[in-house]
């Protein structure tokens, strides 16, 4: 008879070898609190960083920058910039900037549902986030497609599912939901579905007052206590060159005022929204970031921000956008440099723009991945699942993501270097010509020793071919499909559902809140 032990130990290793895994197995590795172990790799010299910063100045000061809301251009006014109202130009001074600078914090406590998944944004810590912002979804069996609330949830499913993706995210548009409501839709699927840090959108201050409320009663908040700390996040995307529209502005002064977290990208494209070199869409990077960031300072003092970068090239034929090539790598290794010169934590972004899970989506995507990696990003944004340059989240391709992000996270736990694990007895156990397989030193460990994967398969091609000669897409749907169906919400996030429900319909029959535009 096959005792327990070896009959348990073959069906680990099965579903290692075929891939089908979504599985437990017996490893319990930490994945949700991930310290960078690589020291970061520098593009330019340190006179170089200081060069760009000091340019990025030069452009706040000389040039200015046009912030269309006029409520933003009186606080900037209000802290001595010098405002145009003709043109509605912003020259902002480096000793504002400094001062910015100085009272941004340099870490971040950002508390989710779950006090086990709060984070500490700073430099050194490393989080990885889901495609966000696609207003369409794609899997292997129903296609291409605009963006539903169901796919949405769905995709929440499988982000709070993996302990690797560690904030929430506005994965896609849920198209279905009229917009005066949407808010209300994506808000309550986060609340309900997962314990993480959540997102609000910055879509004017109806709706983000709506989303703060959302927050506080979910977790069961007073206002004193939900100022007091930082429960919820929102991306702030200036419009390159130089620009700061109406939403953008006020987001970042509905955050400042009420303790939340802005995090300030520039989306830079060198050749078309930045001058075409590295360093030239760097610099007009800095400076948009900077201006934003001052702006939150100004508003509220201590504001929580986290610097963003998002720059990366365009193909020069046809002008559309690219990410995981050499410039997007080291516009973004660039851009580490320059956040640490602030010393301010930051976050950068993956991406494709294959319009299929295929050999390009992964190389690009992981070329980005460790460009963020090297670069010591605090945050990842579009890490797992974004396709055509954010136009559309895979299902299958977040899954095939989800395996570089957990290799990429095996690589932040400690190796064992003792005498125990180099094992000289081990060796002296076997004979020369025979095998490990047996051997006591392997025994003890072999259940935990590496890494199982997701879904990858490592049968050779006779069993590959006799299990149905999938691909790792098609695996993916597998694994996606089997966490979907067995997903159970958090039992404390479940029960916020009637909270909010009550606050949802309430808001509804007052109309909603049209985003501001």
């Amino acid at each position: 008879m096959v005792d327990d032990a070896a009959r348990d130990g073959r069906r680990e290793r099965r579903r290692g070898r075929t891939g089908e895994a979504g599985s437990e197995s017996s490893r319990r590795p930490n994945y949700r609190l991930l310290k960078n172990p690589f020291l970061p790799q520098p593009i330019f010299s340190d006179d170089q960083v200081a060069s760009i910063h000091d340019t990025a100045l030069r452009v706040l000061e000389e040039l200015g920058i046009k912030v269309l809301l006029p409520q933003a251009r009186d606080y900037f006014a209000s802290a001595g910039a010098l405002v145009d109202p003709d043109t509605d130009m912003v020259r902002i001074g480096r000793d504002m900037v400094v001062a910015a600078l100085a009272s941004a914090p340099k870490s971040i406590h950002a508390q989710a549902g779950d006090r086990s998944r709060d984070l500490t944004l700073e430099l050194g810590s490393m989080t990885f986030l889901a495609g966000c912002g696609a207003p369409n979804v794609t899997d292997l069996e129903r296609g291409r497609r605009p963006g539903t609330l169901a796919d949405f949830e769905d995709l929440l499913r499988l982000v709070q599912h993996f302990d690797v993706l560690h904030m929430l995210g506005p994965c896609i548009e849920p198209q279905d939901v009229d917009n005066r409501f949407r808010h209300y839709a994506v808000n309550r699927a986060q609340l309900t579905l997962s314990d993480k840090f959540p997102f609000v959108f910055a879509r004017g201050t109806p709706q983000v007052e709506d989303g703060f409320e959302m927050i506080r009663l979910a977790r069961g908040l007073s206002q004193d206590e939900f100022l007091a700390n930082a429960h919820c996040y929102t991306v702030i995307n200036t419009n390159s060159p130089r620009q700061l529209d109406i939403p953008m502005a006020q987001g970042i002064i509905d955050f400042a005022r009420a303790g939340q977290v802005s995090v300030i990208t520039p989306f830079c494209l060198a050749g078309a929204m930045a001058p075409i070199t590295v360093a030239g869409a760097l610099a007009l990077q800095h400076a948009e970031a900077l201006a934003g960031l001052t702006l939150a300072q100004i508003v509220r003092p201590g504001a929580p921000v986290v610097y963003g970068s998002f720059s990366s090239n365009v193909d020069m034929k046809s002008g559309a956008p690219a990410f995981g090539t050499p410039e997007h790598v080291k516009a973004t290794l660039g851009a580490g440099q320059l956040a640490r010169f602030t010393g301010l934590p930051w976050r950068s972004g993956g991406g494709s723009a294959a319009n299929i899970s295929d050999a390009q989506a992964a190389h690009e995507t992981q070329f980005a991945l460790w460009g963020s990696v090297l670069a010591g990003a605090t945050m990842c944004i579009h890490a797992a699942g974004w396709l055509e340059g954010g136009l559309s989240v895979s299902f299958e391709k977040m899954i095939t993501d989800i395996e570089a992000l957990q290799t990429v996270a095996e690589l932040c736990a400690a190796t064992p270097g003792d005498e125990d694990a180099i094992g000289f007895e081990a060796i002296a156990e076997v004979q020369p010509g025979g095998h490990f397989f047996s051997a006591g030193h392997t025994m003890a460990r072999y259940r935990t020793a590496f890494y199982e994967p997701l879904v990858a398969d490592w049968s050779n091609f006779g069993n590959w071919t006799q299990s149905g000669s999938k691909t790792a897409s098609e695996r993916a749907t597998g694994v996606w499909r089997r966490a979907v169906a067995d997903f159970e919400p958090p039992a404390s996030a479940a029960a916020t559902s009637g909270v909010l429900d009550e606050f949802i319909a309430r808001r509804t029959e007052e109309g909603g809140a049209a985003p501001v535009s």
